[in-house]
């Protein structure tokens, strides 16, 4: 039997390729940064069996037509908002993605925000790098908000929101949820959260932090009507999908005084611009993606990208599978190759 081929839009992380390389050819764009052009996407997936690709590559209708063989499309990421998933499952092409592997990493990186944007740790380091630090110690100097005794909101409580809550249940906080599902075994485990509706959580919160997966619903689900219902002593932060913000309504409230202030890790527009309204804002806190960006987090996502491929290549179930009315259009055993 032919060994299968395998297209990797990026070269990521051992032991992922390794797995691969076992049991596939494997053809690999040569960049770390850099994701391929749509040109070079297209002409790569050609004869390929399967495609290990990244949030960065769409991989809609028009890819599909290229690769009348392809049977696995094995994300290296949580979202997959990327893949057009309707159409797959239409075409019998199983999709997979790296969920739970890096809960922990993200979760530790949206309370950092937090802690970031409420202490101005970022405006204190700018102000010492420029060399404006020309006054001795203050009572009123770079003063922020103190986490002791204040009401965190967490919308959206699946695997990443539960991992922030347990993990804030040690700062002696209030902690307010609200998912479409109340999570009733989870208020009995913590017994510092509250679920709660979502204005609720907006109007109550010193800190808004958001945990839902992009979809139509929740596109734009923070626009300008609910960012006017958070406190104006409040804070914003984002480690979800950056489309989860309306952006420009945002920009208003920072602009207007609405809130208190934000801390992004996810943006509308990736790279943001140098030159972006949200650069100018001191009371904003921006990273460049890098939620789930530990050494254990990526490797983990690695290979659980590659588990899934080769799972589905062998015709057994993967571990993390999107789509699971393929099922029924093209049973595991139609796609066994290995």
């Amino acid at each position: 039997m032919a060994r299968p081929k395998v297209y990797v839009t990026r070269i990521i992380p051992e032991p992922g390729l390794s797995m691969l390389k076992e049991c596939c050819d494997v053809e690999i764009h040569e960049s770390k940064d850099y994701p391929p052009s749509r040109e070079e996407l297209i002409r790569k997936v050609r004869d390929k069996d399967a495609l290990l690709c990244l949030l960065t590559d769409k991989i809609d209708a028009e890819v599909m037509d290229a690769a009348p063989n392809l049977k696995v499309v094995s994300t290296y990421s949580v979202g997959f908002d990327h893949v057009d998933i309707p159409e797959a499952t239409k075409r019998g092409i199983y999709v997979t993605h790296t969920p739970g592997v890096l809960t922990d990493a993200t979760a530790e990186f949206a309370i950092a925000l937090m802690f970031a944007v409420t202490r101005r740790v970022v405006e204190a380091d700018k102000i010492i790098r420029s060399g404006q630090w020309d006054k001795p110690w203050s009572p009123y100097f770079l003063t922020g908000l103190e986490l002791r005794g204040k009401t965190v909101g967490l919308i959206g409580l699946g695997r990443i929101g539960l991992a922030v809550a347990k993990k804030l249940s040690g700062f002696d906080v209030k902690i307010l949820y609200y998912d479409i599902e109340r999570r009733w075994e989870v208020e009995t485990v913590l017994p510092n959260i509250q679920f709660a509706d979502m204005d609720t959580v907006l109007r109550e919160s010193d800190i808004v932090s958001l945990h839902v997966p992009l979809t139509k619903e929740t596109y734009h689900l923070i626009n300008e009507e609910r960012l006017k219902k958070m406190k104006k002593t409040a804070y914003l932060v984002n480690t979800s999908r950056g489309p989860v913000v309306d952006t420009e309504a945002l920009i208003k409230a920072l602009g207007e005084g609405w809130i208190a202030g934000a801390a992004l890790d996810v943006f509308e527009q990736e790279p943001l611009p140098p030159n972006h309204p949200l650069t100018k804002f001191d009371n904003v806190v921006l990273a460049p993606h890098i939620a789930s960006a530990t050494i254990e987090a990526r490797q983990r996502m690695a290979e659980l990208a590659a588990r899934n491929l080769i799972a589905v290549l062998r015709g057994e179930m993967p571990p993390a599978l999107v789509n699971k009315d393929v099922l029924k259009v093209r049973p595991l055993e139609k796609v066994k190759m290995i």
